[in-house]
């Protein structure tokens, strides 16, 4: 391993690229290797240590890549397997925060939304940060049942996720909400339908940029970071098709162009 080797993503699927166009933009020079576990998404729904199963895995296939570090853009993993995974493997990991604590304590109608999996509101991350940074505020949550496939089949800016979207966002809007938690890195891609429906005043909560910074902290901390010129590359891997990776990476405004060289490899076996 080297400053050279490859910083490792994974998600359930296409919604931790949310949190490689922040890694882009905050360690541009870095090479990156993105594993999509489509084949087996979505995560939310599925026991914890299926997803401990599955993402002691993609660790291991990402590691045997060379990657020096591994963020897991994905909440329910993240809450699932994120201890199992520092235990047993001896190179950082990164995962996603709950980002209940800046809504928690900017909220000025002392109301909040969160929108997640049911994975991500059954991990202990979610529940210890709810007992220390929002015991006094009104939390309205909601589990997202049906957003991660619309983005995973492309239909992110369909009718049917307005729809749907409307349906779980109109409760926290009674109540009161003035900021919502997107907590699954899928969301972000639904942020422009978001912006149609809320109220002006209710902020949208990334936890993506917040996750960046830390993985630049935690690269620099360990002398990780890449320290030439070189072109960088990105991989892109899924158990499935790659179809949907390559779709958001040439049409989503998340991504300008990008001078890596990317290559995609699709189905993957992972757990031989």
């Amino acid at each position: 391993m080297s400053n050279d080797s490859p910083i490792g993503i994974f998600d359930s699927g296409a919604g931790g690229l949310s949190v490689l166009s922040e890694l882009l933009k905050t360690l541009p020079n870095e090479n990156y290797i993105y594993f999509a576990d489509s084949g087996n998404c979505p995560y939310g729904p599925k026991p914890a240590d299926t997803i401990i199963a599955l993402s002691d895995c993609i660790a291991r296939f990402l590691i045997d890549k060379g990657c020096k570090l591994i963020v897991v853009a994905c909440n329910t993993a993240t809450a699932a397997a994120i201890d199992h995974l520092r235990a047993t493997f001896p190179i950082p990991f990164i995962g996603m925060e709950p980002a209940i604590k800046p809504a928690s304590l900017n909220t000025k109608t002392k109301s909040i939304g969160v929108l997640a999996t049911a994975g991500t509101f059954k991990g202990k991350l979610y529940i210890e940060t709810s007992k220390k940074y929002a015991s006094d505020v009104n939390v309205c949550y909601q589990i997202g049942e049906g957003l991660v496939e619309l983005v995973e089949s492309g239909n992110m800016h369909s009718a049917e996720a307005e729809n749907l979207l409307r349906k779980y966002i109109n409760p926290m809007i009674d109540c009161n909400i003035d900021h919502i938690v997107l907590g699954c890195t899928h969301y972000p891609f639904l942020i422009p339908i978001l912006q149609k429906i809320l109220p002006k005043n209710i902020e949208i909560v990334d936890p993506a940029p917040a996750v960046a910074r830390q993985a630049k902290h935690i690269a620099e901390q360990n002398s990780l970071c890449i320290n030439h010129g070189k072109t960088p590359h990105i991989e892109f891997y899924s158990s499935s098709s790659t179809a949907i990776l390559e779709k958001i990476m040439q049409t989503s405004a998340r991504f300008s162009p990008s001078s890596h060289k990317i290559s995609f490899f699709d189905n993957i076996e992972i757990c031989k």
